[in-house]
């Protein structure tokens, strides 16, 4: 690894020693955040003592950028503080990893591509985003080819997923992916176009075609199924207010679910509306998302849970990631209706609170009897406190409750929760640029 990092500092440094108009620049992304854990994800029972837990990322940018070509790559340690035994002469748990590593080419006339492992954000993040909250980020290998102009802009992308052949026994036949996680596509296919219609209106329009391959009960098999995920995410502006629409269907097939076992047929949506102003200097806003499910009793067969695939889910449904964030898949759908007020404190301080109301969409059944159950699921209240230290750094605090309903209980499968269901977070954010250089050009 320490190598490559070599060979990458020095191919840089030999590019911009060449052409004209060039930019080398290195960042450091560094953040620390100690955790709280008492209902963070899922109910806890009575008697379940709390976890705590410091995670930490040191993430370090390389950029060049030129008038035809630009090229990013980063390296990242995401670890827990101590998962690693001292004195090791390795690291036990893999935790240094590429984060990004792609080539960017204009060609004129608008048109460019940009190819290798990459950030995928479009929008407000919904179907695709950066996970940044996680530490470790969510990143694609993919091919994309870029339009854009003061009005428009097209990316279409291009992803094909495979093993290592050369670690894997008769590696010259079959296409075979092994590689399982949370929706892992085989391929993807996408087509992406932002319109600004005017000062005061932006349209967004995609059109997903993710490939996976089928798996039964954790077995790759022959055969691939294929989901559609099309949709529009459009912001509006009247004079102080702000509306942002989403709305998306998804067709095709999807998995059946936990655990993993042949596709279904796959009808789902989503449907949501923000709105945000303001009262002196703060910020206020309101909304509601509805993601649909599948009834806990429906006989046809067939998937109705819509999932929002490669979004950054922690930003939507509630701090405390009980919906979409590696969880709640092939389930009974999120009705959210919340509102929020982000307070000025001073000119380096905020403060945001914002509320959850939270139902099934679909029918909950009641475990005792086998009735449908009220669909109400819990309130959610998330504060966050922000703290600007420096131009590059700041801190973070939070606190997160969960005021769990009887449904939350049927849908958790947990039947003597705790009273208390809460999760408190402190993070600490550096992020400098390290060197900015625009050389002159060697003549």
């Amino acid at each position: 690894m320490k190598n490559k990092l070599h060979y990458t500092i020095l191919l840089l440094l030999v590019l911009v020693s060449k052409g004209k108009a060039q930019e080398l620049s290195i960042d450091l992304d560094f953040r620390d955040r100690f955790e709280y854990r008492h209902g963070f994800n899922n109910i806890v029972p009575q008697g379940a003592d709390p976890a705590a837990l410091v995670q930490q990322r040191a993430r370090l940018k390389f950029g060049y950028t030129s008038e035809k070509f630009k090229a990013h790559f980063s390296l990242q340690d995401v670890r827990v503080w101590g998962d690693t035994r001292q004195i090791l002469d390795n690291d036990a748990n893999n935790n240094l990893q590429i984060a990004e590593a792609w080539a960017s080419l204009a060609f004129g006339k608008g048109w460019s591509t940009k190819v290798g492992r990459q950030m995928i954000s479009y929008d407000d993040q919904r179907i695709l985003g950066g996970l940044d909250w996680a530490l470790q980020g969510r990143f694609h290998d993919l091919a994309l080819i870029k339009y854009g102009n003061e009005k428009i802009k097209l990316d279409l992308g291009f992803a094909f997923s495979q093993n290592d052949l050369d670690a894997l026994p008769n590696n010259q036949s079959g296409t075979i992916y092994n590689v399982t996680g949370f929706f892992s596509y085989k391929a993807m296919e996408y087509a992406h176009l932002t319109w600004k219609a005017s000062e005061k209106a932006t349209l967004s329009f995609l059109a997903l075609n993710n490939t996976f391959q089928n798996i039964i009960n954790g077995t790759p098999t022959d055969g691939f199924y294929h989901t559609h995920t099309i949709g529009t995410h459009s912001k509006f502006k009247f004079g102080g207010v702000g509306l942002a629409l989403n709305a998306y269907l998804q067709a095709g097939e999807g998995p059946a679910g936990p655990p993993e076992t042949p596709s279904t047929d796959l009808s789902a949506y989503l449907v949501g509306l923000e709105v945000n102003g303001k009262i002196g200097s703060t910020g206020i806003g309101g909304g509601f998302e509805i993601q649909s499910g599948t009834d806990q009793n429906e006989t046809d067969g067939k998937n109705y849970s819509f999932f929002p695939l490669y979004g950054t889910n922690h930003k939507f449904n509630g701090y405390m990631d009980y919906f979409y964030v590696g969880n709640h898949a092939n389930s009974v759908g999120l009705t959210d209706i919340y509102a929020k007020a982000n307070f000025k404190l001073g000119k380096s301080s905020s403060l945001l609170v914002k509320g959850h109301y939270f139902s099934s969409a679909a029918t909950l059944i009641d475990d005792t009897d086998g009735s449908e159950a009220d669909k109400y699921l819990g309130t959610e209240m998330d504060i966050v406190f922000t703290q600007k230290l420096l131009p590059y750094a700041s801190i973070k605090v939070g606190y997160s409750q969960m005021f769990a309903g009887e449904g939350m209980e049927f849908l958790k499968n947990q039947p003597n929760p705790s009273g208390l269901q809460n999760w408190g977070w402190v993070q600490l954010v550096i992020k400098p640029n390290l060197l900015k250089w625009s050389p002159k050009p060697i003549q």
